[in-house]
C-alpha cells in the first residue's frame, strides 16, 4: 500500500513538473535520458583510465540491488545514484536520447536519417553509436570508442573473448539486452511467467541470469585492467495490474505503456496527458498527434476484446509511462578494487 501511494504522489508530482523542468522554466530538474551522459560520463573521460559504460536495458534500481554483491567482489562503488528516465520510458525513446544527449524531437529534426516515428518501419535504436559519436563530436571529445551491442549470450561470449582489444579505447560501450528480453519473455512466455511470479521470483531471475552469463566474466576482465566502469540503464519497467480503456485508429502504436495518434479516446484520470507534443521535445507526426502516459500501475487496452487482453497482460512488467520503477533509474560509477 505504501509503494502504490508513493507511485500515486509521484505520478502527480511529475505531471506538474516534467514540462517546466524539459523546458528550463521549473527549477531542480534532475538528470534526464538526455542530460546524463554530457553530465555525468564527459568528466569520467578527463582521467587516464579507460571507462566502460555497461547499459543494462530495462534494469530496475532493485535489480542493480541484487547483482550489486557480485559487482562488489570486483568493483568499489563511487558513487550510487539515480537518474530520470525521459517520456515516452521506453528504449526507442530514452536510449536514443542517451546516446545523443538530445531529446527526441531535437534528433529528429538534427539526424532525420537517424530517426524512425512509431508508425515507420523498422529497427527503431539501429543507430545509436552514430548519434553517440555525434554527441562526443559536439561535447569535442575526439576519442577512441568501441560500441557494442549484446542481443544473445553468443554475443556476449565473444565479446568477452575479445575484450583485450578493447583497453586501448578512451571509451567503451556495451549495451545489453537481457533484462529487456526477459520482461518480454515474460509476458509471452508462459515457463517464465511461472518462474517469475512476482517482483521477489522477477529479481531472483536476474541474479542467476548475471550469476552464469558472460557480462559478470566481461565485467572481471574490466576491474583486471583496472579501468572505470559505469554501469546505468535507459528505462526500467513497472508490473502492471489494472487495465485502463483507450480508443485509437489503426495507426497508434501497440506499446501499453503509453499511446501517441491522433483522435485517441481515454479515461482522463488515468493518464498523463501531452496534448503538444512539442512541450516535451516530442515529434508530431500529425497535426493532431498527442501523447498519453498510463500511471502508476495501470496499461491501455481497446475495448473489443477487453476482458481477454485485461487478463493476458495482467501481472506483466510493461515500460513506457509513468511510476518509479520505470523512470527512476540506477547510475553507478565504480573503480576496480
Amino acid at each position: 500500500m505504501q509503494k502504490a501511494e508513493a507511485n500515486q504522489l509521484f505520478c502527480k508530482f511529475i505531471e506538474h513538473n516534467y514540462i517546466g523542468w524539459l523546458n528550463g522554466k521549473t527549477p531542480g530538474a534532475p538528470n534526464f535520458s538526455h542530460t546524463i551522459f554530457k553530465n555525468k560520463i564527459l568528466p569520467l573521460l578527463e582521467s587516464d583510465e579507460t571507462t566502460f559504460v555497461v547499459l543494462i536495458d530495462n534494469l530496475r534500481f532493485d535489480q542493480w540491488k541484487i547483482i550489486q554483491p557480485i559487482v562488489s567482489e570486483y568493483f568499489k562503488t563511487e558513487t550510487e545514484e539515480v537518474y530520470c528516465s525521459i517520456l515516452p520510458s521506453a528504449t526507442q525513446y530514452a536510449r536514443n536520447a542517451f546516446f545523443a544527449g538530445l531529446m527526441p524531437s531535437e534528433i529528429e529534426k538534427r539526424f532525420p536519417k537517424l530517426w524512425l516515428n512509431d508508425e515507420e518501419e523498422g529497427g527503431k535504436n539501429m543507430h545509436e553509436e552514430e548519434l553517440l559519436q555525434e554527441q562526443l563530436k559536439r561535447l569535442g571529445k575526439n576519442i577512441k570508442m568501441s560500441y557494442n551491442k549484446i542481443v544473445n549470450h553468443a554475443a556476449g561470449k565473444k565479446l568477452a573473448e575479445n575484450m583485450g582489444n578493447l583497453m586501448k579505447n578512451k571509451l567503451n560501450v556495451i549495451v545489453y539486452n537481457f533484462v529487456d528480453m526477459l520482461s518480454h519473455a515474460r509476458t509471452e512466455m508462459e515457463v517464465v511467467r511461472e518462474l517469475a511470479d512476482d517482483e521477489k521470483a522477477y529479481r531472483s531471475i536476474t541474479l542467476s541470469w548475471f550469476e552464469n552469463s558472460p557480462l559478470q566474466d566481461i565485467i572481471k576482465q574490466i576491474a583486471l585492467k583496472k579501468c572505470k566502469l559505469v554501469i546505468t540503464t535507459d528505462h526500467g519497467t513497472i508490473k502492471v495490474n489494472e487495465p485502463s480503456k483507450v480508443v485509437g485508429d489503426k495507426n497508434t502504436n501497440t506499446n501499453l505503456r503509453y499511446k501517441q495518434g491522433k483522435s485517441l479516446d481515454y479515461v482522463k484520470k488515468d493518464v498523463f496527458e501531452i496534448r503538444n507534443p512539442a512541450d516535451a521535445f516530442l515529434p508530431k507526426q500529425h497535426v493532431s498527434t498527442a501523447f498519453i502516459f498510463a500511471k502508476e500501475d495501470l496499461f491501455f487496452a481497446y475495448p473489443n476484446n477487453f476482458n481477454y487482453y485485461a487478463n493476458y497482460y495482467r501481472n506483466t512488467f510493461q515500460h513506457g509511462g509513468v511510476s518509479m520503477e520505470e523512470m527512476i533509474i540506477p547510475f553507478v560509477t565504480l573503480s576496480a578494487k
